[in-house]
């Protein structure tokens, strides 16, 4: 998605560099990193920078799966970041302008595949400390890995934290439906970076054996993919999607060589759709995720599924060229921009008049068929299939647990109009500690990367000192996430209930 993620190297105004230079070997090598002190922590963080995961996918190894990358002799030095996948860098500007980012200049490159890695200072193999293993958003078509900063995150809470980078947009994605270019070269470097944390982790203090996966957007999407794929079983124990459930609902889609439907796939993908970009090439996914889905074939580990209550409030809308979906006008332009709109989600158009009646209703004030598009879009994409996700979960017997976020972060009053909720990617920046001014957030970050953590760690967020989280079980039971913590259920009730009557493709 666009505008997605955060945080995020605002965290070096929180923190002082150390003169040590921690050195670790993993199977390709030895690597040189740098060490770090998060403020209100007395514990220091290693740092290790542009780890390569991957030979560079250029040349006869672009559009074709990752290959592992060649061993070094000499000490490597692993204290500078790698350049991002390929992208358009003034999306990535104006996500930072959105969420007020501030980072060293940014390059790319398609010699992108490494990950960044932030353990616990005096960590080691018997450590057996739990991973976490961000994957970035940016609908598929920005972002990396040094957007983000760890050390908060892996300082508070002792854990190993992975972050990583794939391939983006058509070098990430292009497909032709048969074995010229099968697709799916994103989601093979994420298996490819599991696959290395599983034969590397133990040096930094990681457990193998304990590997949760979470992203937000795109990157929960990718984190969902994983559930659904026999490539990826074993390679993660946990998984943590945020604001990203997209299935394509239609087999016979997924497995079209028509140049058509490629052309329109990549369209949409350009266009800033929000999409799950997944084929079946019959290496990363063998069944839609529905079959999947309905036998009960995914991978049942412990999963968490959020959403914010505001999805579509501005950071997905303020980078979009899709007519009417930035600026908002009157029911008839509404209208016409889910004509547009729907049908790309798999929404059939017949259902259009039945979903403006209940979203938009007979008013034409602004302010309320402004609200009332905004919440269709963001039940429509987001928090409707994250509860299909959820009922399916909880169906396999697995552990499952939901959350609405609600706060708006107060250092966003000047970023995004005032009627934006908590948006889309909000809760990002607590989770990775971010540099909050208000104690109130200061505490919330605290206790998101608590929740975090503890699941990390458990399988369940729960934890002393901790509002009691529910399981997300036949009451539908969840938490909502705002400055003060509190169990509901049943999020959305009569809105569920509506898109079930609906019958609406799963998508």
């Amino acid at each position: 998605f666009k505008g997605s993620t955060s945080l995020i190297l605002l965290l070096a105004v929180c923190k002082r560099q150390y003169g040590a230079e921690p050195e670790v070997t993993v199977t390709l090598g030895r690597l040189k990193g740098r060490q770090t002190n998060v403020k209100g922590t007395d514990r220091l963080v290693n740092v290790f920078l542009g780890i390569p995961f991957a030979k560079a996918p250029v040349g006869s190894l672009r559009f074709s799966p990752p290959e592992p990358p060649e061993p070094w002799n000499d000490l490597r030095d692993a204290t500078s970041y790698p350049p991002l996948c390929p992208q358009d860098l003034s999306m990535l500007k104006t996500a930072e302008k959105n969420f007020k980012e501030k980072h060293l200049p940014f390059r790319t490159s398609e010699d992108c595949l490494y990950l960044n890695v932030y353990s616990p200072a005096g960590s080691d193999k018997k450590d057996k400390l739990p991973v976490m293993v961000w994957i970035h958003g940016g609908n598929f078509i920005f972002g990396g890995a040094s957007r983000y900063d760890g050390s908060a995150l892996s300082a508070y809470e002792n854990i190993v934290v992975v972050i990583i980078q794939y391939r983006l947009g058509l070098l990430g994605f292009f497909s032709t439906g048969d074995e010229h270019a099968r697709g799916n070269w994103a989601f093979l470097d994420q298996v490819a970076a599991l696959r290395w944390i599983q034969e590397n982790i133990e040096p930094f203090g990681g457990d193998p054996g304990s590997v949760t996966l979470f992203g937000v957007s795109a990157g929960s999407c990718s984190v969902f993919a994983h559930v659904l794929s026999p490539l990826s079983k074993g390679l993660f124990h946990k998984a943590i999607s945020e604001s990203g459930i997209l299935i394509p609902p239609d087999k016979d889609l997924l497995r079209s060589t028509d140049l058509k439907v490629v052309i329109l796939s990549f369209f949409l993908l350009l266009q800033e759709i929000p999409l799950l970009p997944l084929v079946l090439d019959g290496v990363f996914l063998h069944k839609s995720p529905e079959e999947i889905l309905a036998g009960k074939e995914f991978n049942a580990v412990p999963f968490m599924i959020g959403v914010t209550n505001n999805e579509f409030g501005w950071n997905i809308r303020s980078t979009s060229t899709i007519p009417g979906l930035k600026e908002i006008g009157d029911k008839k332009s509404i209208t016409s921009t889910l004509e547009f709109f729907l049908p790309m989600m798999c929404v059939p158009s017949e259902f259009l008049p039945a979903i403006v009646d209940e979203y938009l209703g007979n008013t034409d004030d602004p302010a309320e068929l402004r609200d009332g598009f905004l919440d269709l879009l963001g039940d429509a994409v987001i928090v409707m299939p994250s509860i299909k996700a959820l009922n399916y979960h909880r169906e396999s017997g697995a552990p499952a647990y939901f959350f609405e976020y609600q706060h708006r972060p107060t250092s966003y009053w000047d970023s995004k109009p005032e009627y934006v909720k908590a948006d889309h990617g909000d809760e990002v920046g607590f989770v990775f500690g971010g540099p909050y001014l208000a104690e109130e957030e200061k505490n919330l970050s605290r206790t998101l990367m608590k929740y975090w953590a503890n699941f990390a760690r458990n399988g369940n967020p729960n934890g002393e000192g901790l509002v009691e989280w529910p399981s997300y079980n036949l009451n539908e039971e969840y938490l909502e996430i705002n400055l003060k913590q509190k169990k509901a259920r049943k999020l959305k009730e009569r809105k569920v209930d509506f898109w079930r009557k609906l019958s609406q493709p799963y998508s």
